[in-house]
């Protein structure tokens, strides 16, 4: 699933560990999610979508 998590992240000018440290996650688990190696869970989704004040959807993107 691709997203724009890290395209996000930067625009607000926060590090990996800033932006895990805001969610309760590692900067591992931002890094692993960023790189597509990990799909976060629908808590953890919506959580990231409301940091950015937007949608799951706007973010996250199913590959067809």
């Amino acid at each position: 699933m691709r997203n724009d998590v890290r395209t996000l992240r930067e625009a607000a000018g926060l590090s990996q560990g800033a932006l895990g440290t805001a969610l309760g996650v590692s900067r591992q688990t931002i890094n692993s999610i960023e790189t597509g190696k990990y799909d976060p869970s629908l808590p953890l989704a919506i959580a990231i979508a409301r940091h950015f004040a937007t949608t799951v959807e706007e973010i996250f993107h199913v590959d067809a």
